[in-house]
């Protein structure tokens, strides 16, 4: 089978991924071959493919260079990506500051993903003065453009109060719509509310969704607090969260139970 990749094909991620899950090395070259002709969604995957290593040599210095290549000709996510790998140190220096110059300059052009990015940084001190009001106003530019992780951590401020008017009912709601998005971390706050107000079979129901797509890393934190509820059955989810830690390869400690 050959590959031909057209500019809407390219617009398409889903196509796209089939591609590259059928014939990862085929779809690549297909992109290769789009991406040198100009097309500028060709050109912001290509570098993230070459990030990636799929389909392709893993090479992140010049998956920067296409990324460089794509926000120069104004691609928003590529120079969302410029920001990442910035911020990461992905083919380059981690440097903080350059990577929430990219994440400001697509935030201000109106890309969701770059406003949550640059309100990660703000709402931590990283490459910039800490802004927990900044950050807060980017969570919500991006939760109310429909970005689901914002949506959870605008939640979370509103539950807490910080630098805003706590308003618990608004941040349930923001934690149910990231939930109903297909965020981990709002399916797990979701949950968290409804075993909170006695919806346990509610809440098992989207700690199953956190556990099948959440990372390591939210596996380690929500394990521990799962497994210190009072009620049996979260403290039970807690153990397969545990036991999902392994089948991911990482190093666990051994089960408490409360």
């Amino acid at each position: 089978m050959s590959f031909q990749l057209r500019r809407e094909e390219v617009l398409d991620g889903a196509q796209l991924n089939a591609m590259l899950e059928e014939s990862p090395a085929r779809a690549a070259q297909a992109i290769l071959l789009a991406a040198g002709q100009g097309i500028v969604e060709a050109q912001a995957l290509l570098g993230q493919i070459l990030l990636d290593g799929r389909g392709i040599a893993q090479d992140q210095p010049l998956a920067l260079r296409w990324f460089g290549i794509a926000a120069g000709q104004g691609y928003l996510m590529a120079r969302n990506m410029l920001g990442r790998c910035h911020e990461h140190g992905w083919g380059c220096v981690a440097d903080a500051s350059i990577a929430a110059r990219h994440y400001r300059s697509a935030a201000d052009a109106g890309l969701d993903w770059a406003m949550y990015n640059l309100a990660n940084l703000l709402a931590t001190g990283r490459g910039v003065r800490e802004d927990q009001l900044q950050a807060l106003a980017l969570y919500q530019r991006a939760a109310e453009a429909g970005h689901v992780k914002s949506m959870n951590l605008l939640g979370r401020y509103l539950e807490e109060g910080r630098v805003c008017p706590m308003d618990l009912t608004a941040a349930h709601n923001w934690y149910r719509r990231s939930a109903e998005g297909g965020d981990f971390r709002g399916q797990f706050s979701h949950a968290a509310i409804l075993a909170e107000t006695g919806r346990i079979e509610e809440a098992l129901q989207w700690l199953r969704k956190a556990l099948v797509i959440g990372n390591v890393k939210f596996l380690q934190v929500s394990s521990e607090s799962l497994l210190m509820s009072q009620h049996p059955q979260i403290r039970a989810m807690g153990a397969e969260f545990h036991q999902r830690l392994s089948a991911h390869g990482a190093e666990v400690p051994a089960l408490h139970r409360r």
